[in-house]
């Protein structure tokens, strides 16, 4: 939640639903992909309760620097608003502020489902990488990669969360189980694969955390 008014949901939605939401608030004016991407949120929730005007100019900012997968921008705005706020600034779609809880739960969820962010979702996408849980088919540039299914299923976790650091050991225990007994050389190993797979102009899309792991950022070589 973006807000300059109110640092808590329920001020600015008052019959937000307790779950299965966790709201993090952040400023309106000054909050960007860098403070986001981190965080990887489902929805970014913009108050335009108010002046319209910084909301819509959070919603542009955010619509034309977001560097991955762009969640879904919900602008909440009142019954003084709602006819004000220009949704080509790219927000993708309004909540009133005393919409009910089923209200807000449904339409949510429509949003995300529109905007490719739903459970049925599926293909995930990063950049230029493109990673289809469905069929096994990854591909960067509209080039398919050949991959073992360690390799896929190593490839798809770290896309799953985009921008965010994933330990060794968190890899291992959840792309190897935890019955398997070998060491975090196994997760190097397959991070080098993958990179070699990728080729010279992509493989800095995995990027190594020195002593912690790694994450998977949406930038080829000629971007760094």
């Amino acid at each position: 939640m973006l807000s300059d008014a109110v640092g808590d949901i329920r001020e600015l939605l008052h019959a937000w639903p307790l779950g299965p939401y966790e709201v993090e608030a952040g400023p309106l004016k000054t909050t960007g992909p860098r403070e986001l991407i981190p965080i990887h949120p489902d929805f970014v929730l913009v108050d335009a309760t108010g002046d319209v005007d910084p909301a819509e100019k959070a919603a542009r900012r955010l619509a034309l620097a977001w560097e991955t997968s762009l969640p879904p921008i919900v602008a909440v705005v009142s019954a003084s608003t709602v006819g004000r706020f220009r949704f080509e600034t790219g927000a993708d779609d309004f909540l009133l502020d005393d919409a009910s809880q089923e209200e807000i739960s449904a339409r949510l969820s429509f949003v995300a489902r529109r905007a490719g962010h739903g459970d049925d979702a599926g293909v995930l996408k990063v950049g230029e990488l493109t990673v289809n849980p469905d069929n096994y088919q990854t591909y960067v540039r509209g080039r398919p990669l050949d991959l073992t299914y360690k390799e896929f299923e190593l490839l798809k976790f770290l896309a799953q969360r985009p921008g965010r650091v994933c330990d060794r050991d968190l890899l291992l225990r959840e792309v190897w189980g935890y019955d398997y007994y070998g060491g975090t050389r196994t997760v190097d190993v397959h991070v080098r694969r993958l990179r070699a797979k990728l080729g010279a102009e992509h493989e800095a899309l995995i990027e190594t955390i020195r002593n912690v792991g790694y994450r998977l950022v949406p930038r080829s070589r000629e971007g760094l």
